[in-house]
C-alpha cells in the first residue's frame, strides 16, 4: 500500500511539472503539442504491443475515441499557449476552473440534477480567476486562453468517461486512440499553419527534440502508467480526490525554477487563496460524504 501511495504522487508530481515544458520548449504551442502527441503515442504503442494488448476495434468505437482526442489536443494547445502568453502559474490557476466547468457539463449531457454544492463550490475558483483577471491586466489574454482550455478540457473528461462505459475498453487502449485523434487533427493544422506563415517553425532543434523526448515519455505516458499501478490497491475515489494538488505541485514548481513569485501581483495570491479554499474545503466534504456511505 505504501508503495502504491508513492507512485500515486510521484504520478500528479509529474503530472504537475508538464506546466513547465511550455517555458522549457522553445516552439510554439500548435507543433509543441503535435511532437507531444505523437512521440506519446508511439511509445505507448510500442509498450502495448510488447504486453500483446493491440487489438483491431471496430470502427464506430475507433471514431468515438479518436473525437476525444480531438478535444484534448485542442484543450493542450490552448493550456500550453495560455503558458506561452503568461507564465506557467496562470495556466495551471486556471485550469483550477474544470471543476467548475464540469459541474455544468455533466449534469446537461448526462441528464441529471446538477450538484448545487459543487456549483457553489466552484464558483469560489470563478472568483478567485476573476480576481486575477480583474486587477492584472497583464495576463488577460493568457487567461481567456487558459479558461477555454479548462472548458475544453471538462468536455474531453465527461465525453470520455462515457465513451469508455460504452465501449468497455482499458484506459490504455483509450488513451492510444485519443492520441491517434488528436495527432491527425494537429498533423493537419500544421500543415494549413505552415503553408500560411511559411516563416513559422515546425521543426524542434536538437534542444527541444530532448525536452520532447522527455516530456512525451516521463512526463505523459509515465504519470499515466503509475496512476494505473496506483489504482491496484487504491480507490479512483482517492486518487481522483489527490489530483486536487496538481495545481498546487505546478505553481510551486513555476516559482521554484523560473522564479515567477516575482512577476505576479497581489490580486494573483488572493485569487490563488480563494481556489485553495474551494480545492480544500471540496476534499473535505467528499471524505465526510466517503466515510458517512461506508458506515
Amino acid at each position: 500500500m505504501k508503495h502504491s501511495y508513492l507512485r500515486l504522487h510521484a504520478s500528479i508530481l509529474l503530472a504537475g511539472a508538464t506546466g513547465l515544458f511550455g517555458k522549457i520548449i522553445t516552439i510554439s504551442e500548435l507543433p509543441l503539442v503535435f511532437y507531444r502527441v505523437l512521440f506519446s503515442a508511439l511509445l505507448l504503442a510500442f509498450v502495448m504491443g510488447v504486453q500483446h494488448r493491440l487489438h483491431r476495434l471496430p470502427w464506430r468505437q475507433v471514431a468515438m475515441m479518436m473525437g476525444c482526442g480531438v478535444l484534448l489536443a485542442v484543450h493542450w494547445v490552448c493550456y500550453y499557449g495560455s503558458i506561452k502568453m503568461a507564465n506557467v502559474s496562470i495556466g495551471a490557476v486556471c485550469f483550477a476552473l474544470v471543476g467548475f466547468f464540469t459541474a455544468i457539463i455533466e449534469p446537461i449531457i448526462g441528464r441529471h440534477r446538477p450538484s448545487w454544492r459543487e456549483l457553489l463550490l466552484s464558483l469560489l475558483t470563478v472568483c478567485g480567476i476573476m480576481l486575477i483577471f480583474g486587477f492584472d491586466v497583464r495576463y488577460r489574454a493568457g487567461i481567456a486562453v487558459g479558461c477555454l482550455s479548462s472548458l475544453l478540457y471538462s468536455f474531453f473528461s465527461v465525453l470520455s468517461k462515457r465513451v469508455q462505459a460504452t465501449t468497455g475498453r482499458a484506459s490504455s487502449t483509450m488513451l492510444l486512440y485519443e492520441l491517434t485523434g488528436g495527432g491527425i487533427i494537429l498533423a493537419i493544422a500544421i500543415l494549413a499553419y505552415s503553408v500560411a506563415v511559411p516563416q513559422v517553425v515546425v521543426v524542434p532543434q536538437s534542444h527541444d527534440l530532448i525536452a520532447l523526448l522527455v516530456f512525451a515519455s516521463l512526463f505523459t505516458i509515465g504519470p499515466f502508467l503509475l496512476q494505473l499501478q496506483s489504482l491496484r490497491s487504491i480507490s479512483a475515489f482517492t486518487v481522483n480526490l489527490s489530483y486536487n494538488l496538481e495545481p498546487i505541485y505546478t505553481i510551486t514548481l513555476a516559482m521554484l525554477l523560473f522564479g515567477e513569485a516575482g512577476e505576479v501581483s497581489l490580486a494573483f495570491w488572493g485569487g490563488i487563496a480563494l481556489i485553495l479554499l474551494s480545492v480544500a474545503v471540496q476534499t473535505i466534504l467528499a471524505v465526510h460524504s466517503r466515510n458517512k456511505g461506508n458506515r
